[in-house]
């Protein structure tokens, strides 16, 4: 059976709102985990709308639910440095109790205005896509390194340098928290293959989700790696109004091998919203 969870975009909500959906979603074993996205700014709704930073939201919440597994879906590696993000994320680790699910990507499309604005009006370099793959693969190295050696180290690459890199405290799981890499493109999809336990696309056409599957599959082998080793994940967005058609991206899914499905809830978030996914999602497609 698929493990199922939720998504609440930080954006055009308040605080109080978010925490009352992961509270409640915190004591419905049907949902098992629940994420937040990484962006600076809103990327829908009212360009000056509120949108929260993702990894102190995340610490919020993790200080304030018990069970749920929890994480970014996912970190931009453009965002922050990468030895920084480390010592980010085994803190999050630690207050959550061995909860995280470390979600990171290559960060967001050029294409995308709302989201490349980012940049600019926080002062961050935004540079092309072969640039910010390579970046991803080199973070990925640097921060298991980060989270697993217990001497300092060097790091020479052609994107990250550092010099005596260690982190202290280490995250509460051992080796290391879970990583989940987001992304469909076939470089990021060989960044996968090398360095993800768990691999998560956006829905939307089935037959180009199983398509991208089947490439990470191919390699996989070509580096030796078992493909299941790497649990497919899928993030859907949830219709209030028609449940049936959420329930069908699901059933699809699920047939395709995802067994990691992220629900994205939009916001307003209607009242028992939590229990509601668990009844008219969950048990209703198991």
């Amino acid at each position: 059976m698929p493990s199922f969870g939720i998504m609440t975009a930080p954006m055009q909500v308040g605080y109080q709102d978010v925490l009352r959906v992961w509270q409640d979603a915190d004591a419905i074993p049907e949902i098992e985990h629940a994420w937040l996205f990484d962006h600076l700014m809103p990327i829908g709704g009212d360009p000056a709308g509120p949108a929260y930073e993702g990894w102190t939201l995340l610490s919020a919440l993790a200080a304030q639910t018990r069970r749920l597994r929890l994480g970014l879906l996912v970190t931009s590696n453009r965002f922050r440095p990468p030895a920084m993000l480390a010592k980010i994320a085994a803190t999050v680790d630690v207050v959550s109790c061995g909860r995280l699910d470390f979600g990171i990507g290559a960060g967001s499309r050029p294409g995308h205005p709302l989201a490349r604005r980012e940049y600019e009006a926080h002062g961050l370099p935004f540079h092309d896509f072969a640039h910010s793959v390579e970046s991803l693969a080199e973070a990925c190295t640097v921060i298991r390194r980060l989270w697993t050696e217990t001497e300092p180290f060097d790091f020479g690459g052609a994107h990250v340098r550092l010099t005596g890199a260690f982190c202290n405290p280490k995250p509460a799981q051992r080796p290391h928290p879970p990583i989940l890499i987001g992304g469909r493109s076939s470089a990021t999809l060989r960044v996968v293959a090398e360095h993800a336990d768990l691999w998560n696309i956006p829905g939307g056409d089935i037959d180009d989700v199983i398509r991208r599957s089947a490439l990470l599959d191919r390699y996989c082998a070509e580096i030796g790696r078992d493909p299941a080793s790497i649990t497919r994940s899928i993030h859907l967005p949830v219709s209030y109004e028609q449940p049936r058609t959420t329930r069908a991206a699901i059933a699809e899914a699920a047939a395709a091998g995802f067994g990691h499905i992220v629900l994205g809830l939009p916001a307003p978030y209607p009242a028992g919203v939590a229990r509601w996914v668990a009844d008219e999602l969950v048990t209703a497609s198991v």
